[in-house]
């Protein structure tokens, strides 16, 4: 019988909107402005305690909450206007000190059934909604400090192996300072310690100190190569992060900007980010070893507690090649690390001849503090560089280690898998601080998305009154389907956490105007086959399905490739639309092929019919 579909097919159908229905239902619920905490550590708890103190203090500043909650290590903070977001944050990050990382946030209200489900809400590009953007700056000073720190051993271990003595080799106000035991070597050591450094300037002074420089060539390739270095770990860092479509790029000489769009846990992202720890594998010293050797560090954990290492640095987290979290026999936590090659031989060559001392792993993380000062009557934010430095481990070496091996004393899982995730990501090849953090305002952002609906809205306005017009109860039948495909559509960036910005709008108001031409193509056809070659109803209906098919998919598959083309080659608010454009493509053959169909064989399939209304 002409236009029925079996029974399967018609809950098929059925089954597939009700499923996108579902998984489009959590964008109705709009987020809270939110304030999340957490501490600048893993192993630090936010307490109900911590959140009683952000409370009063908001309330002191007059700023309402909606409410406050423990999400599992971290605190938020539900306001009730967008445009309290800024004020409460500096609020509460001098209520709460240095400790804490107060940042912004979106808090979802999807009820708990919709999330036990999978469900969620599309993510909102930077020019919608949540969304985060930090501004960071490299410390090229500190990128060289360290490249002289590496020197400045490779300088030791060179001495050593020529015996020749020296009573010191440091790093001061930006030159390594190299005093031998005897004058007589100076000219000697000098002579040993160019070769292969023509990047460097050496020089006497009259006291026969050697002074070692880095040329003006060496430094700027060095800043070139910090910079870049560190936006390939920021882009790891994010990759570990699993945030949809971020931008991690360079801006000016020293600075590197991140979006972060979409991302709820704003507070772990800018601990994570901003972090510039790395490791350092030492021996500890022996008890004779000369002062200038060596080095004097507190234990992370036990602050009273202190061990002295040698200043020679074994390896460090920059020749990890991977990083896990796992168990040790006590059921405490550890970092399983993997050292690429270059790492493997530096362990191996160190620990060969040591069995029976002890190694250290120390932990060194570079911070800022910021505070809020006065100027001309003005608040201004002034951020003060700082550097901590903590020993984690320091155990007995048992035998030659090689590439593989574990540390212990991370304290906590969180933060074990914190400092595998640092590592596995790459560690900066200088220290980065945070020069600023916003959002695009909430107040521009809430426009945006109202003038994208707005759009959206004219658009299937302006279709479903020209469809009702001219084709009736056929025109009834494609704005259901027109309706059922936004949805569809919906659902599908929700689904697969697609980003949407603008331009990703503009492609699903394309989308429509596609979705209604397909079926301006079928009606045209079913008209044509009714009145010009003299066909029934039932027989104009199915020809006209039939007939128009081929013409719809091959528009559909060229505007596919196209779509394919554009996100291939193009950036991030390029590939926004083309998103949304292929997306809109399957779900418009879907709607305007299948549902209309469906609707057409419910009114008129499966009996004799003189006319339609068309």
């Amino acid at each position: 019988m002409l236009n029925r579909y079996p029974l399967w097919k018609n809950l098929l159908i059925l089954l597939v909107i009700g499923i996108g229905a579902i998984y489009a239902l959590p964008n109705l619920y709009p987020e809270d402005p939110a304030v999340q905490i957490s501490g600048t550590r893993g192993s630090i708890e936010i307490t109900n305690t911590d959140l009683n103190r952000a409370e009063q203090a908001l309330e002191k500043a007059g700023i309402s909450v909606l409410e406050a909650s423990l999400e599992g290590n971290s605190g938020l903070i539900r306001l009730l206007a967008d445009d309290q977001q800024l004020a409460a944050r500096e609020v509460i990050q001098q209520s709460l000190g240095e400790k804490y990382v107060v940042a912004l946030s979106q808090a979802a209200t999807t009820p708990e059934w919709l999330v036990n489900l999978g469900a969620r809400g599309v993510n909102l590009g930077l020019d919608l909604r949540g969304g985060v953007h930090f501004l960071m700056e490299v410390d090229m000073d500190a990128a060289v400090k360290q490249q002289l720190e590496v020197t400045a051993s490779e300088i030791r271990a060179t001495l050593r192996k020529e015996r020749l003595r020296f009573r010191k080799v440091a790093v001061e106000a930006g030159q390594i300072e190299v005093l031998l035991a005897s004058a007589e070597d100076l000219d000697k050591a000098r002579r040993l310690l160019q070769v292969d450094r023509q990047d460097y300037t050496f020089n006497a002074d009259d006291s026969g100190l050697l002074l070692i420089t880095m040329n003006e060539q060496a430094i700027r390739n060095l800043e070139d190569y910090a910079v870049d270095q560190n936006l390939t770990t920021l882009r790891n860092r994010v990759n570990e992060l699993g945030v949809a479509e971020p931008l991690v790029q360079r801006s000016g000489r020293n600075r590197i900007v991140v979006e972060l769009p979409g991302v709820q846990d704003t507070a772990s992202a800018k601990r994570i980010l901003g972090a510039t720890a790395n490791l350092e594998f030492r021996l500890e010293a022996n008890r004779n070893a000369e002062t200038f050797d060596t080095e004097t560090f507190g234990f992370r954990d036990q602050p009273n507690r202190t061990a002295v290492l040698e200043r020679d640095i074994i390896t460090t987290g920059n020749n990890v090649a991977n990083a896990s979290v796992g168990f040790d026999e006590n059921n405490k936590p550890q970092v399983n690390i993997r050292l690429n090659g270059q790492g493997g031989r530096f362990m191996s060559d160190a620990t060969k001849n040591n069995v029976g001392r002890s190694m250290a792993v120390l932990f060194i993380e570079h911070k800022t503090r910021t505070r809020i000062v006065e100027q001309e009557g003005e608040r201004i934010e002034v951020r003060e560089p700082y550097t901590e430095q903590g020993i984690i481990s320091l155990a007995t070496i048992q035998s030659q280690l090689g590439s593989s091996f574990r540390i212990t004393g991370s304290g906590s899982v969180q933060e074990a898998s914190e400092l595998s995730l640092l590592l596995r990501a790459g560690a900066l090849a200088a220290p980065i601080y945070f020069v600023e953090e916003r959002t695009i305002g909430p107040s521009l952002g809430q426009k945006n998305i109202e003038q994208g609906v707005t759009s959206i809205q004219i658009g299937l306005a302006l279709v479903v009154i020209f469809m009702l017009a001219w084709y009736r109860v056929f025109g009834i039948f494609a704005c259901v389907a027109l309706t059922t495909n936004l949805v569809l559509l919906v659902a599908l960036l929700s689904v697969l956490g697609a980003t949407l910005t603008l331009p990703g709008i503009a492609g699903i108001v394309l989308t429509l105007g596609m979705a209604v031409d397909a079926n301006v193509l079928i009606n045209a056809r079913i008209k044509e086959e009714m009145y010009h070659r003299g066909l029934s109803p039932q027989n104009a209906i199915h020809s006209g399905y039939e007939k128009a098919f081929a013409t719809i998919l091959d528009a559909n598959i060229t505007t596919f490739l196209v779509a394919i083309i554009l996100f291939s080659i193009g950036t991030g608010p390029v590939k926004g639309f083309a998103v949304t454009l292929s997306l809109g493509l399957l779900t418009s053959m879907f709607t305007a092929i299948l549902v209309t169909r469906l609707m057409v064989n419910w009114v008129y399939g499966g009996r004799r019919i003189e006319r339609i209304s068309l």
